[in-house]
């Protein structure tokens, strides 16, 4: 009875306007309060603080600067050429651009808004201006951008591996094949859209334009070189990867000699607005953890879901569904933040390996990214192309239902997400 009324005063300050992570805090010390008398509440401010400053939690605002350095110093410009090159000539060329621009400034900024926000600016423009409709170009615009809270690395897989105690390195790798699997399924389907509304192809390949584009972005390659490889070979944590793509981004950007520093200091304070909310809302979860683990509660959840079902695909199937429906409503970080905690006693019962289960729930929110009304990345792809957000969801529709599919791969073929985890670590 008390947590349902604590739910219930948690999504009316919720639906009042008030700040998620206030609504979070809120909620868990009253429970507290109710729970064990105000004497709990002695060591709530340093519980928050020591929640907040996680060691792990250092790479959230290094990824997003990582991010704002490169579309301030021509290094997203020179991968956009280089892409270009590559595949431009494919038919709906500018689609597979976008496309594949993601998935490299994904492996930098492991924000899906950064990386709409980046992206859009630049290639939704160029798409209606070769006669793409506003709709299609959001829709592809959102849709991969969602890749990069699949592919490494990826903020809401460090807010999980903190949640849920796992390593954020084996997470990371871990979404690598999702990533390319649905790098390639928006591909096929932006390639449908390109045959069935004739849209048009970019210039004739050429080895030499390609070759000048590679040469002009090979400086950018260090990048993921360093991100990626430092982690997979096992020569850097998560949170020194982030340090080494600032400097590094900071490197190449002197190096192009092209910083606009307008756009760097905007940036910059965007990447520091967006750290502060997912901050608060980390702060604040601790409270929330603490309540519900001295009321027993997700102790409860376990023992009632076990008491349904023991069969751990039966299981995964309702916790997709859960999820889905969560993602309707909320940001992917405060999603994780506010239910990972409830769910983790019921996958270690269940057996559920953590790494596996963090990648399905990472899909899951990306797919929330793109279903009103919460939908941030989608909003955002509309604002940029200035298209109706309906009108968007019609086209976004086929997009999103190739994320279902590799959502439900990687749930019930767990050697999809779990093979190169399997390969590195053993």
């Amino acid at each position: 009875m008390l947590m349902l009324a604590i739910f219930v005063l948690m999504v009316a300050l919720i639906c009042l306007n008030v700040p998620i992570a206030v609504a979070l805090a809120v909620s868990a010390i009253l429970g507290l309060v109710v729970l064990e008398g105000t004497g709990s509440l002695v060591n709530v401010a340093l519980d928050m603080y020591g929640g907040a400053t996680k060691f792990s939690l250092i790479a959230i605002p290094m990824f997003v600067l990582a991010g704002a350095i490169m579309n301030a110093g021509g290094i997203t410009d020179r991968l956009i050429n280089f892409v270009a090159a590559l595949i431009g000539f494919i038919r709906g060329g500018l689609a597979h651009v976008n496309i594949g621009v993601s998935l490299f400034f994904a492996e930098i900024s492991g924000s899906a808004v950064a990386d709409v926000a980046a992206m859009g600016s630049v290639m939704i423009p160029q798409m209606k201006k070769r006669g793409y409709s506003g709709a299609f170009s959001a829709a592809v615009t959102s849709s991969s951008a969602s890749l990069a809270i699949i592919i490494p690395p990826s903020i809401p897989m460090i807010l999980y591996a903190t949640s849920a105690n796992v390593s954020v390195e084996q997470l990371f790798v871990a979404g690598v094949i999702p990533g390319l699997l649905g790098a390639a399924g928006l591909m096929g389907v932006s390639y449908y859209f390109a045959r069935r509304y004739d849209l048009p192809r970019e210039d004739a390949f050429s080895g030499r334009v390609l070759w000048r584009a590679f040469v002009d972005a090979l400086p950018t390659f260090a990048l993921p070189v360093i991100i990626l490889g430092g982690i997979f070979g096992g020569y850097v944590t998560a949170t020194e990867a982030a340090g080494l793509a600032v400097l590094a981004a900071i490197a190449i950007s002197l190096y192009y000699r092209q910083v606009d520093f307008k756009h760097l200091q905007r940036s910059m304070l965007d990447g520091g607005m967006q750290t502060a909310v997912v901050m608060l809302l980390v702060a604040a979860s601790v409270v929330m953890g603490g309540f519900l683990t001295r009321a027993q509660y997700p102790q409860e959840l376990a023992a009632a879901i076990l008491g349904i079902t023991e069969n751990k695909w039966l299981i995964l199937l309702i916790l997709n569904f859960f999820f889905l429906v969560i993602g309707f409503f909320l940001h992917s970080a405060a999603a994780i933040i506010l239910v990972v905690p409830i769910v983790i006693p019921l996958i270690d019962a269940a057996g559920i390996n953590p790494i596996h289960f963090g990648l399905v729930v990472t899909l899951n929110l990306a797919i929330g990214q793109q279903t009103p009304p919460v939908a941030s990345v989608l909003i955002t792809a509309c604002a940029v192309a200035r298209a109706n957000i309906w009108d968007v969801t019609k086209v976004n529709v086929y997009f999103i239902a190739v994320l279902l599919a590799v959502l439900l791969m990687c749930t019930y073929i767990p050697a999809i997400p779990l093979f190169l985890v399997d390969y590195f670590y053993g």
